[in-house]
């Protein structure tokens, strides 16, 4: 009869993503992994198989956790521009206000591991088409309610406002300060 489990993988799966969203995916070792979960090499390769197969399960944590809370922001209550303010601006604050400027793991994942990883590309793309999708349709709740410009093509503006989103995630990893994005926020905005 085998050892019973001593650890939860459910627990297992949110600690791993929290190293993985830190040190991404070539810079997390199994050894990190392992002293991350406290448990042994043979544990986590009984429970999980590999190393990449923790990380996708990290990153689908990710985007039903810190991804899915990004789209509430969006479909908050009120006014569509300011909504879309106030959850970039949110974004801004969270992300230099985080001491190891983690920024967003799917962006991160996207920069290190689209193209080559299959399945990494196509969670990623996923949690970026969900988003825009968001965008998108929050736009077009803005032209019916007067907010936003009746010629403005709900998808483009999705589309920028998407990689608006992606570029601030990316952009608060390096920031000295939150100006710059600030300002880009305000540009964007202006344009709708």
């Amino acid at each position: 009869m085998g050892r019973p489990r001593q650890f939860d993988p459910e627990t297992a799966v949110e600690q791993a993503m929290e190293v993985f969203w830190r040190k991404g995916y070539a810079g997390t070792t199994p050894q990190d992994l392992v002293d991350a979960l406290g448990i042994g090499k043979g544990s986590l390769y009984n429970a999980f198989g590999s190393k990449h197969a923790v990380f996708e399960r990290a990153l689908r944590r990710y985007r039903d956790t810190q991804a899915s809370r990004l789209i509430e922001l969006f479909e908050s209550e009120g006014p569509v521009k300011e909504r879309l303010r106030a959850a970039l601006e949110l974004l801004v604050t969270l992300d230099l206000a985080d001491p190891d400027r983690r920024g967003c793991m799917a962006v991160n994942a996207a920069a290190e591991l689209a193209g080559s990883d299959r399945t990494t590309t196509e969670l990623v793309r996923d949690m970026f088409a969900r988003t825009e999708s968001t965008l998108q349709a929050l736009v077009e709740e803005g032209k019916r309610a007067g907010e936003i410009a009746p010629d403005r093509d709900a998808a483009c503006v999705g589309s920028l406002l998407m990689n608006t989103v992606v570029g601030l995630r990316l952009t608060a990893r390096v920031a000295d300060g939150p100006d710059g994005m600030r300002r880009t926020i305000r540009a964007v905005l202006d344009l709708l």
